[in-house]
């Protein structure tokens, strides 16, 4: 059995603000610790529960975050940006039983700590067929097509509550509770490793491939914060600009879906002035 764990940071126990998750920043070192200690946590219990193979694959920013040399020893780590299916790349082998969320955040307008869509500023929001989007809820799509269940997720309390509606029967561990997109009342490492290895371990069991999900046509819709924006987004094929600061395209899979959206947000990066955005 072969766990693939999708490794975000801001979802992480302790973390809290754009300086414990951005490379170079003041509290970024010391927060690695942290999110490295999640994932080992999430490795120890689908081992405990019977997997034979753990791969995890980091998701966050520059994708050179955990550090390898405190990984557990009995996973292996792929790193390192440029990555077909991004935050799920390794899905598409056809060896995966089941994938685990660690380390996720609520959407781009929703409440959570630090919560955003890909992007942490200029998109304020993304809509899958009129459904507002996390990060998470987009790589279930992805991970469906490939018939491949989320088993766990990890995150602040709003991260748990949005995994209800794209992966019902996973297991989910909040590791601090929402106060603000800065803020949180957050629980000790010793608590979380606790927590997430016994979740981890129990959704082991639900690891269990299943026929690929063809849900398609899918219609995204992105709003961003300012209305150049928008307009640089439709340098993309089959990007149409519908309002102000709105874009949309409609592809038949969430495969091609989410490489669409990583060339939009691309571009859109690339357009974002300094000061003024």
């Amino acid at each position: 059995m072969k766990i693939l764990i999708s490794a975000d940071m801001e979802g992480v126990t302790g973390v809290t603000w754009p300086a414990d998750v951005l490379p170079g920043a003041s509290q970024w070192e010391r927060c690695r610790h942290l999110f490295t200690s999640d994932v080992n946590a999430a490795v120890a219990g689908f081992f405990a529960g019977g997997a034979d193979e753990v791969l995890v694959n980091e998701a966050h920013w520059s994708m050179r975050n955990l550090l390898l040399e405190e990984l557990d020893e009995r996973a292996t780590l792929l790193t390192g940006k440029h990555k077909s299916l991004s935050m799920v790349e390794g899905v598409q082998h056809g060896d995966v039983d089941g994938i685990a969320f660690v380390g996720y955040h609520a959407a781009a307008g929703a409440e959570g700590v630090l919560a955003h869509t890909y992007l942490a500023n200029s998109l304020t929001g993304v809509w899958v067929d009129g459904t507002r989007a996390s990060e998470g809820l987009l790589n279930s799509l992805v991970v469906a097509e490939y018939g491949v269940p989320v088993v766990l997720v990890t995150g602040d309390d709003r991260t748990c509550e949005d995994a209800k509606r794209y992966a019902p029967d996973a297991r989910s561990v909040a590791v601090k509770d929402y106060v603000s997109r800065y803020a949180a009342v957050c629980r000790p490492p010793a608590r979380t490793a606790a927590d997430i290895r016994a979740a981890a371990r129990e959704a082991t069991a639900l690891a269990v491939r299943h026929e690929p999900v063809r849900g398609g046509p899918f219609t995204l819709e992105l709003e961003f914060d300012a209305e150049h924006l928008a307009g640089q987004a439709t340098c993309v094929p089959g990007v149409e600009q519908c309002g102000e600061r709105r874009v949309s395209y409609t592809t038949p899979t969430m495969y091609e879906g989410i490489r669409c959206f990583k060339a939009v947000t691309t571009v859109v990066s690339a357009s974002v002035e300094e000061q003024y955005g």
